[in-house]
């Protein structure tokens, strides 16, 4: 997202396993801040209104998944793992080995996965919205999800976006990245406690009050993150939770203000090392 005080971006595609991964920098300075948005949305989807503010002062990499936005789609599935490595060889192409990582619904089991097997990779983690185990989630998304046609989401903002800047922008196209998104992640079992517990990088949970995530499964989230503890005597622990008021799974950060300084309050914090 562009206006008469924003620069516009540079831009541009990496060969990563088959597809020409687009991605977009903006700002400069400090650990760059990886954004990775969510299914069936794109980079100015998710996080058009929020990438102004968290550029200034740093290094924004915003990139668009397989089959959404500018990046092209192939015929491998859509899953966790297979996002997660086009993430990486997108930071190798980049020349990055560290960086902040802000991932939302898919983004943010994509964001995990890196977290939990490429820590290395990872000074500070940021994930909105989705669960560390399937048990964690409501349910009804998925099943949503599978059901879900071209004709149903005729004349949003998903459809026209898609129809505009997507390399393949046809209706067929368009009905198997929904086809694909159905089947996301089938058979995954998620991550355990002792993974979720042993990742290096301190982590930001959000979620909404009535998101796809049950509440009490955030909070054993953030417990295994160290967190759930009495502040005023422990200290406030690295790792933090914060819960949006009114938010859906769909619209989880439609809040941009409430989102803005709760992300680059965290951001901004300096890591302490024990």
């Amino acid at each position: 997202m562009t206006d008469e005080t924003t620069p516009a971006p540079e831009t541009g595609y990496a060969p990563v396993n088959g597809l020409r991964m687009y991605y977009e920098l903006h700002g400069d300075g400090g650990t760059p801040l990886l954004l990775l948005h969510g299914g069936l949305f794109d980079i100015e989807q998710q996080f058009g209104a929020l990438i102004p503010s968290l550029s200034a002062g740093r290094r924004v990499i915003a990139t668009d998944f397989q089959g959404h936005g500018r990046t092209n789609d192939t015929d491998r599935p859509l899953d966790t793992p297979g996002l997660a490595s086009d993430v990486i060889g997108l930071l190798e192409h980049l020349g990055v080995d560290n960086v902040d990582v802000f991932g939302f619904s898919v983004g943010g089991a994509v964001a995990l996965e890196i977290a939990v097997h490429h820590p290395e990779l990872v000074r500070k983690l940021i994930v909105s919205s989705v669960s560390f185990r399937p048990e964690g989630d409501r349910g009804g998304n998925a099943e949503a999800v599978a059901e879900m046609t071209v004709d149903m989401i005729a004349g949003t903002t998903m459809e026209e976006r898609y129809l505009a800047v997507s390399p393949h922008p046809d209706r067929e196209h368009l009905q198997g990245l929904l086809d694909k998104l159905a089947r996301y992640g089938a058979g995954e079992t998620g991550w355990s406690d002792d993974e979720i517990r042993g990742i290096a990088a301190p982590t930001l949970l959000t979620v909404g009050d009535c998101d796809m995530v049950k509440l009490d499964h955030a909070v054993k989230f953030l417990q295994l993150r160290g967190g759930d503890v009495n502040g005023d005597f422990e200290g406030v622990p690295a790792s933090q939770l914060a819960v949006f008021p009114g938010t859906t799974h769909f619209f989880g950060l439609a809040r941009t203000d409430l989102v803005r300084d709760v992300v680059i309050t965290f951001l901004d914090t300096p890591v302490t090392t024990d």
